[in-house]
């Protein structure tokens, strides 16, 4: 029955870029349709302008209880935020409002998320620039969820899923300098042990991580530096005293070559990065992992140049959607 299907909460993101139409396009998907009931966050007004400009065939219907999110149909469910009634609000703009806005969407949606009247958020992406033009302190949806959450940053991770491919990461946000003052023993065995029990969480009984190093090489032996010998592969031993299967430290440039391993750590963020969007291109989902809530984003930005036209890809934030549910569908 429909009402068994469960609640996926989509935080528009951004209103200026294509958060809003990513979340209209997911949520119109009849696959995701077919796995849960999904009801956009944001602002009537706002949703309007994207299904007008983008030439969209549906309507958003503003909800006033989660009882009355009925599911698949072109008339989407939305808990109705307002942003903009005494702001005008501005397409492709970098402008405090649209960043008060976006963050409003996305606290709205963890909230939620906590009370348990969805199962999981979904966030579309924000914008740095705008959110502190409005004087908000925020580096991504990962403090955001900590925060609202009442988590400390160091205790939850960021890992990006597409296809069979899960990429976690050990520092996210950070400069590289900061980084490494980061990368501690006990923050590497906090997301290896993040890793291993968000993916006992979703089914794998046994699994198989790979953990990176930091330097060229995983350091070769010493000739790079000695962060792999001095701080990861003694994690990697605190960890496999649990039980955890591991692998590591292992060049970075290397790791997914392998398609035995269920998950791969990095220590960094490009390490993660720059293959995921080489590989996914606009499919990855970032999982926040080691949180009490379930919360996916997207792992792209909120593409400005290109809001309110029609023409945004909303791949990943399906991918996302699906990854709640063992249905991801990227090769």
């Amino acid at each position: 029955m429909t009402s068994q299907r469960p609640i996926v909460a989509l935080s528009t993101g951004d209103p200026g870029g294509i958060g809003p139409e990513i979340c209209l396009k997911a949520a119109l998907d009849e696959d995701v349709q077919g796995l849960c009931r999904p009801v956009l966050v944001g602002d009537p007004m706002v949703m309007a302008a994207h299904i007008e400009g983008g030439g969209l065939r549906c309507a958003v219907d503003p909800v006033s209880s989660l009882a009355d999110v009925n599911g698949a149909t072109n008339h989407l469910p939305l808990i109705a935020r307002d942003h903009f009634s005494d702001a005008p609000f501005q397409m492709g703009a970098i402008t405090a409002q649209n960043g008060a806005a976006s963050v409003d969407t996305s606290v709205t949606a963890i909230q939620m998320a906590l009370t348990g009247d969805v199962t999981a958020v979904v966030a579309a992406p924000n914008t740095k620039s705008s959110i502190n033009q409005a004087g908000i302190d925020y580096d991504g949806h990962l403090s955001l969820v900590a925060r609202e959450t009442g988590q400390s940053q160091e205790d939850i991770f960021m890992m990006l899923s597409f296809g069979q491919v899960n990429l976690a990461h050990c520092t996210l946000h950070s400069s590289i300098r900061r980084s490494l003052e980061l990368i501690t023993r006990k923050r590497v065995v906090s997301v290896i042990r993040a890793v291993h029990e968000t993916l006992i969480a979703t089914g794998t009984s046994a699994p198989r991580i790979m953990v990176s190093g930091v330097n060229p090489h995983a350091s070769e032996g010493g000739l790079f530096g000695d962060e792999e010998a001095q701080i990861i592969a003694p994690a990697i031993a605190d960890a496999r005293a649990d039980g955890i299967q591991l692998e590591g430290p292992v060049s970075a440039d290397l790791m997914l070559h392998r398609d035995d391993v269920d998950a791969f750590i990095v220590m960094l963020h490009d390490q993660g990065h720059i293959p995921a969007k080489v590989m996914a291109r606009h499919g990855a989902a970032g999982v926040i992992i080691g949180s009490p809530i379930q919360f996916a984003s997207v792992g792209h930005g909120s593409a400005l140049d290109i809001a309110g036209q029609g023409i945004a890809n909303p791949d990943a934030m399906i991918e996302a959607i699906r990854w709640f549910f063992g249905e991801t569908q990227l090769p």
